[in-house]
C-alpha cells in the first residue's frame, strides 16, 4: 500500500457527466425554454405567408387556419383590420421575449454552477495529488488547465451544447415546413446539406490536432510568465530582463503563429460555407421565382420558403461552428481528464503517532536510473535528535521528504513506530510531523495569519509564544503594525532569515511530536541558530515532551549537539555517531569540521557558520 487511492478512470463523456451534477436540471429548463422559443419562431413565417396570400391577395384561406380566422371575425374583417395580424405577431414576439429571458437566465445560472463545481473538484483533487505528480507537471500548465481549459468546457456546454438541441429542432421544423410548401424546391434546398456537413466534418478532424497543440503551447507560455513573475527579483538581480523578455516573446510568437495558421484554416472553412450558402440561396430564389411565374407557388409561400430556408441553412452552418468548438472542448476535456485521472493520496483520518523513525536499506530515485539514495539505514529513537550533514546532492532533503511521506522509497522501508509509512495515512503523518523546508514560504497575508495558519483557531498568545521560540518576535514588534503587518507576495517584504523564522514559528505552533529541519536555519546567523535550538530544548523540558528532532544542515555548529549524526555522500551513509566520535574518526565529518572551525570569526559571520 502506498496511500494512493485507486479510482475510477474518467472518460471524456464520463467526466463531463460528473461535472454536470447539480446543474443538469437548470440546463434542462434552459433547453425547454429554447425549444418553445424555436417553435414560436417558426410560426411567424406561416403568419406572414397567410397575410400575403389570403389577406393582401385573394388566395383561399387554408383549412388549418379556418378556425382561427373565424374566431377573428372572418377573412373580410382581417382584411379591413390588418393591424390584427401585427398584434398577433407582437404578442408572439412578447411571449418569445419571456422565454428568451428564461433561457438566458437559467443558462447563465447553470453555467456558473458548472464552473463552480469544476473549479472546486479540480482544485480539491490537485490538493490531494502526491508530490511526485506535482514534480512532473509545470505550475503554469496546471493553472492553464484549471482556468482556460475549464472556461472552454463551460462555454461549450452553456452555448454550443444547449444550442445544438435548439438547432436540431429548428432544422427538423424548417425541413418539414419546406417540404409542405414545395417538395421540389425543398429537395433542391436540402441537397446542399450533405455538402455543408461534409465540409464541417473535414474541418473538425483537421482542426482537432491544431487546437491541441495550441492548448499545450498556451500552457508553456503560462509557465514562462508564472516563473518569471515569481522569480522577478532574481531576474532583476542578474539583469536578465531582456533575456527573459526575448524568451517569452519567442514562445509568444510561436504560439501566435500556431493560432494564425489555425485561423487561416478556419477562415477558409467559413468562407467556403458562406459561398455554398450563397449559391444555395441563389438557386432557391431563382427557381422559386420561376415556380411563382408558372403558378406552382404563391408569393406568400415563396417568402415562407425563403424564411424557412434561412432557418435551415443557419443551423447547418452553425453545426460547423459547434463542431469547431466541440474540437476545442474535446481537447480541454482531455487535458482536464489527465489531471482528474491522476491517483490521489488516501488521506484518511489523522491519529496519534509515536515511536522510532527507522530507515532500513532505503533506496530512492526521482528518475529511473538516477539513484539519489542507495542502501541508507539509520534509526532515530523517539525523543532523540538526529543531525544529517553532507554535500550538495548527497540526498539530505530526500531523506526529509521520505520521512514525511511526500515520496515513497523505491527500495527498503521507512517506518515510524514500527509501521511502514506506506500504511500510515498521510493525514496522520502531516499532523504529527512538522517539516521545515529551506525555503520558508510565506503567503501574502498578515504575519499573524502566516504563523497561525497551521491551526484552525490559534490565539494571539499562542502565535506570540511560537514567534518567541523562533526568535522572530522582536523583529515583528519593530514593524509599524506588528503581527498585523501584511507581507508581500511570497514574503518579499521580509528578509530571508525572517521568512525562515516565521516558517519555523508556523510549525512550532502545532506542537508536533516530530520536527524535521531541512536546512531551515541556513539564512540565520550562528547566534540566532544557537538561540533557536536552545529555546526548543527549553520548550521540550517545560512541556515534558520528548520531541523527535531531525536537523539537516551544512553547518557543523547546527548539528554538533545532536544525539547522533550521519554523514551522507553520494546517497550513502559513510559515517554515523555523536560529534565527539566523528571528530575523532578523522573522516569527512572531521574535514568539514576543521575547515569550518578554522575560518576567522569575521568570515564565519559572513558565511553564517
Amino acid at each position: 500500500m502506498q496511500n494512493i487511492k485507486s479510482k475510477q478512470k474518467y472518460t471524456k463523456s464520463g467526466l463531463l457527466r460528473y461535472f454536470l451534477k447539480g446543474s443538469v436540471f437548470l440546463f434542462v429548463v434552459c433547453i425547454a425554454a429554447s425549444l418553445i422559443l424555436t417553435f414560436l419562431n417558426t410560426v411567424i413565417p406561416k403568419i406572414i405567408s397567410f397575410t400575403i396570400d389570403s389577406v393582401l391577395d385573394s388566395e383561399p384561406v387554408p383549412t388549418v387556419y379556418a378556425p382561427i380566422v373565424t374566431a377573428l371575425g372572418g377573412i373580410d374583417n382581417i382584411k379591413q383590420n390588418i393591424w390584427i395580424v401585427a398584434v398577433i405577431i407582437a404578442v408572439i414576439a412578447l411571449v418569445m421575449l419571456v422565454f428568451r429571458y428564461c433561457g438566458t437566465f437559467f443558462n447563465a445560472h447553470a453555467n456558473q454552477v458548472l464552473m463552480k463545481r469544476m473549479r472546486n473538484e479540480l482544485f480539491g483533487h490537485i490538493q490531494r495529488l502526491p508530490m511526485s505528480w506535482h514534480s512532473q507537471n509545470n505550475t503554469g500548465d496546471i493553472i492553464q488547465r484549471c482556468t482556460s481549459d475549464a472556461d472552454t468546457i463551460s462555454n461549450f456546454v452553456s452555448n454550443q451544447l444547449v444550442s445544438l438541441v435548439r438547432i436540431m429542432l429548428m432544422l427538423v421544423l424548417s425541413l418539414v415546413f419546406m417540404f409542405t410548401a414545395n417538395v421540389k424546391l425543398a429537395a433542391i434546398a436540402s441537397s446542399f446539406i450533405p455538402v455543408l456537413v461534409g465540409a464541417s466534418l473535414i474541418y473538425f478532424f483537421r482542426a482537432h490536432k491544431g487546437f491541441k497543440v495550441c492548448d499545450e503551447q498556451e500552457g508553456v507560455l503560462s509557465t514562462y510568465a508564472q516563473e518569471n513573475l515569481t522569480g522577478v527579483r532574481v531576474v532583476r538581480a542578474f539583469g536578465k530582463e531582456r533575456y527573459e523578455r526575448d524568451k517569452f516573446e519567442k514562445q509568444n510568437v510561436y504560439y501566435t503563429n500556431l493560432w494564425v495558421r489555425l485561423e487561416k484554416f478556419m477562415a477558409l472553412y467559413w468562407s467556403l460555407s458562406d459561398f455554398i450558402a450563397a449559391v444555395q440561396l441563389m438557386f432557391i430564389i431563382v427557381i422559386g421565382t420561376v415556380y411563382c411565374v408558372r403558378g406552382e407557388l404563391t408569393a406568400g409561400k415563396l417568402v415562407e420558403f425563403v424564411s424557412y430556408n434561412a432557418m435551415m441553412i443557419g443551423p447547418v452552418r452553425q453545426l460547423g461552428r459547434i463542431i469547431s468548438n466541440l474540437s476545442k472542448a474535446s481537447v480541454s476535456l482531455g487535458r482536464i481528464a489527465e489531471v482528474m485521472n491522476a491517483e490521489e493520496e488516501t488521506y484518511g483520518e489523522a491519529g496519534p503517532l509515536s515511536g522510532d523513525i527507522v530507515f532500513d536499506n532505503v533506496s530512492f530515485e526521482y528518475e529511473t536510473g538516477k539513484p539519489v539514495l542507495d542502501g541508507v539505514s539509520f534509526t532515530v529513537p523517539q525523543g532523540s535528535t538526529l543531525g544529517i550533514i553532507g554535500g550538495t546532492g548527497s540526498g539530505k532533503s530526500t531523506v526529509a521528504e521520505l520521512m514525511d511521506g511526500l515520496y515513497y522509497a523505491n527500495g527498503g522501508t521507512v517506518t515510524v513506530g514500527g509501521k511502514d509509512i506506506r500504511d500510515i495515512p498521510p493525514a496522520t503523518l502531516r499532523k504529527n510531523i512538522g517539516l521545515l523546508l529551506q525555503e520558508g514560504y510565506v503567503y501574502s497575508r498578515t504575519i499573524a495569519q502566516n504563523i497561525g495558519m497551521a491551526e484552525e483557531t490559534p490565539s494571539l498568545d499562542e502565535i506570540k509564544t511560537a514567534a518567541k521560540t523562533a526568535c522572530v518576535d522582536g523583529n515583528i514588534e519593530e514593524f509599524a503594525n506588528g503581527y498585523d503587518t501584511v507581507v508581500g507576495e511570497r514574503g518579499v517584504t521580509l528578509s530571508g532569515g525572517q521568512r525562515q523564522r516565521v516558517a519555523i514559528a508556523r510549525t512550532l505552533i502545532r506542537d508536533t511530536p516530530y520536527i524535521i529541519f531541512d536546512d531551515s536555519l541556513s539564512a540565520v546567523d550562528s547566534d540566532t541558530d544557537s538561540q533557536i535550538r536552545k529555546n526548543l530544548r527549553e520548550r521540550e523540558s517545560a512541556d515534558g515532551n520528548g520531541v523527535t528532532t531531525v536537523i539537516i544542515s551544512h553547518r557543523i555548529t547546527t548539528v554538533m549537539h545532536a544525539d547522533n549524526i550521519i554523514v551522507l555522500d553520494g546517497g550513502k551513509v559513510i559515517e554515523s555517531g555523536p560529534h565527539e566520535k566523528l571528530v575523532a574518526s578523522n573522516g569527512m565529518y572531521k574535514r568539514i569540521y576543521d575547515l569550518q572551525m578554522s575560518l576567522p570569526d569575521d568570515i564565519k559571520e559572513e558565511a553564517r557558520i
